[in-house]
């Protein structure tokens, strides 16, 4: 009798460590170890020698580049004239946008690709940062709440300059969607992964890796014209397609609100070609209460039933979408 309790007891612990481990957020999506706290995030540092990329005729030191209230625009052709606070943002808490989402408005997989947002969206999303409907499922993701601090700091008007001329931009392609059973290893640097020198693989699981094409290029010089190829689990397309466009009985289709092509849909923004580790963060975040607001109510039935591996099928099968 005493060992069947006992067997009954493990049973149990184990089956709420399942549970627990199954409700906590898919660390890959928010750029977080799996557990214990990030690896501390140590920047090359400034040595005083111009950077420089292929194609532009700016040269900036390290500091120049990561300057919160101005930093390095390589590639001015390529967009139109900054609102002042996309450019330099404003002392002492409202960081240029241009820093993290570049001038191009591209972003990368740690925050959020901004370029093509319809401009009620955008400014409903600085809403929702201001007054407590949006943070974060997973307390480690440290730049929400800088994002949190920046929306609070922006005045109406900067957010509506903001809004404008990133929405008046178009969204691109930006990434190439690969399916693997392998990937290669990496290292998270400020909630970005980085592909390691060499050739050595590690297996992908159920997860997504985004990776930049040029590490160095995207970690120290902040590349606006460098992409990511994604790398996603075997099988992924297949059934996220299947998730987005009929729903498999668990979810509503995409096409319903965010237009054909998943392109957008008039203040409902677009999925297509955009990032996965961002999209899955949100339909978690959703799922699990961290975003709420008036159109996250829209979408509370929508991921309801959604599994990790169903959101991460369907960011994959997005992401591998033409804009």
């Amino acid at each position: 009798m005493r060992n069947v309790l006992v067997m009954i007891a493990v049973v149990f612990v184990l089956t709420v460590s399942v549970s627990l481990a199954s409700d906590a957020p898919p660390a890959w999506a928010y750029g977080v170890p799996p557990t214990g706290n990030p690896p501390p995030n140590t920047p090359a540092p400034d040595d005083g020698s111009l950077k420089h990329l292929p194609g532009s005729s700016g040269a900036f030191t390290v500091t120049q580049i990561r300057d919160a209230f101005g930093p390095a625009d390589w590639y001015p052709n390529d967009h139109g004239p900054m609102p002042d606070v996309v450019a330099h943002g404003r002392r002492p808490d409202v960081r240029a946008c241009g820093l993290c989402h570049y001038p191009n408005g591209k972003g990368r997989p740690e925050n959020a690709g901004v370029a093509g947002l319809p401009v009620e969206y955008f400014i409903k999303t600085m809403a929702d940062f201001r007054n407590g409907d949006r943070h974060s499922a997973e307390a480690r993701k440290a730049n929400t709440n800088v994002m949190i601090a920046i929306a609070k700091g922006m005045s109406d008007d900067e957010i509506k300059q903001a809004a404008q001329y990133f929405g008046a931009m178009k969204w691109t392609p930006w990434m190439k969607v690969v399916e693997t059973d392998t990937v290669p290893k990496t290292r998270l640097a400020g909630g970005m992964f980085l592909t390691l020198e060499g050739e050595e693989k590690e297996p992908l699981g159920q997860r997504i890796i985004e990776t930049p094409l040029n590490a160095e290029g995207t970690e120290v010089q902040r590349d606006a014209r460098s992409g990511f190829t994604v790398y996603a689990p075997v099988g992924s397309l297949k059934k996220g397609k299947a998730l987005a466009t009929t729903g498999s009985g668990k979810t509503t289709q995409c096409a319903t609100c965010h237009g054909t092509g998943l392109k957008g849909l008039g203040p409902v923004p677009g999925l297509a070609g955009r990032s996965p580790s961002y999209l899955v963060r949100q339909l978690y975040d959703m799922q699990h209460g961290a975003r709420k607001g008036t159109w996250t109510e829209l979408m509370k039935a929508v991921v309801a039933k959604l599994s990790d591996e169903d959101m991460s099928a369907i960011a994959a099968y997005t992401a591998s979408l033409e804009p």
